[in-house]
């Protein structure tokens, strides 16, 4: 078998596995079970459960009312969409530190006054066009610097992050542009069956994210060029076109997070995702994607960033500091990146 033909296989079929006895494989099914990605969901599922019960017995019944449970959804609907698109990025072993930038940039553009004069003529989808299509470019962009210019995905993502913010200021001359297209506002701010239209995309783009990376190609692809790129490569997967894509897809869901913002806030204003780019690292990262590619998980994302919505209601409830909270989400970062070392080295040792 030639060494293409291995990497092929490798790539589609997993690392072949000697057979073992049957006691024994059954023992580490199990251990792979609770060390593997449900091991990991339960685990997070435990700790948002954990943090209820901390706002229930120290906010009472406001925190366990339906308007701050669709509060808190509310919160992790725009965060949450961003963390789906850095989830496909992470896992393909890049990363994006523009996001926050990116989602401002369309949320300017797509309320300047010739987009919003040009919606009202038409149809408010005009803006959601725009914010997408801004989004999707920045991303793009960022793909090509990283795949065909060779340009450390710190760096090319760094500089999206500074020159985005500063393009946005230039556009909004550092205004507020308000949406005054009542339709746009009509459609993304009510609800459907009780629950807001915001959230309701939130799901919508989680769940086709699960299914684009755990059942198809695409998905296969994103987790062996996270893994071993060289190992893709030569299994025939075009390595530079697919992280295009993958930075494409997470501008496009900052786009899609851009149509929310302004939808949440009536406003496309240059300081709007200010920072995100580090919520939504986080709550990847704790929803246990590995940083170094190859491993990722949509539900573990969901998961992480209502943990983080969470922590943020529980906080305000108790009426305690944003400093505080820094603090609590810092401690909760080091902790996740401590238990991926060492589920790391667990694995690499079976």
């Amino acid at each position: 078998m030639s060494e293409q033909e291995m990497a092929r296989a490798a790539v589609v079929d997993g690392p072949a596995h000697a057979p073992s006895p049957e006691g024994s494989r059954g023992g580490r099914s199990r251990r792979n079970l609770f060390n593997g990605s449900m091991g990991r969901n339960i685990g997070l599922v435990l700790a948002l459960v954990v943090l209820c019960v901390v706002g229930y017995a120290t906010a009472g019944e406001n925190f366990a009312s339906v308007n701050n449970v669709l509060t808190i959804l509310r919160m992790a609907a725009v965060i949450g969409v961003l963390s789906i698109g850095m989830t496909f990025v992470i896992t393909g072993g890049g990363i994006d530190l523009s996001v926050g930038s990116v989602m401002g940039l369309a949320t300017v553009w797509a309320s300047t006054l010739a987009t919003q004069t040009m919606a009202e003529n038409t149809h408010w989808i005009v803006m959601v066009g725009v914010a997408l299509a801004v989004g999707t470019v920045c991303g793009l962009i960022n793909g090509v610097l990283i795949a065909y210019g060779k340009v450390v995905a710190f760096m090319a993502t760094l500089a999206m992050m500074v020159g985005a913010r500063g393009l946005a200021e230039m556009i909004s001359n550092r205004q507020t542009q308000r949406v005054r297209v009542d339709e746009f506002l009509d459609f993304f701010r009510a609800d459907l069956i009780g629950v807001p239209v915001l959230v309701w995309m939130f799901a919508i783009v989680a769940v086709a994210g699960w299914f684009l990376l755990n059942r198809t190609t695409f998905g296969r692809r994103t987790v062996a060029v996270g893994g071993n790129p060289e190992a893709a490569r030569l299994a025939g997967i075009k390595v530079k076109r697919h992280t295009v894509y993958l930075y494409g897809l997470v501008g496009l869901t900052a786009g899609i997070a851009a149509v929310m913002m302004l939808a949440r806030t009536t406003a496309g204003a240059s300081t709007n995702g200010l920072f995100y780019e580090l919520d939504v690292i986080a709550a990847v990262v704790v929803g246990g994607t590995l940083l170094v590619g190859g491993r990722g998980t949509i539900v573990g994302t969901v998961l992480g960033v209502l943990i983080f919505t969470t922590l943020t209601n529980v906080f305000t409830q108790n009426n305690m500091s944003s400093s505080a909270q820094n603090v609590a989400k810092g401690v909760i970062i080091v902790v996740a990146v401590l238990l991926q070392q060492r589920f790391a080295s667990r694995t690499r040792s079976d």
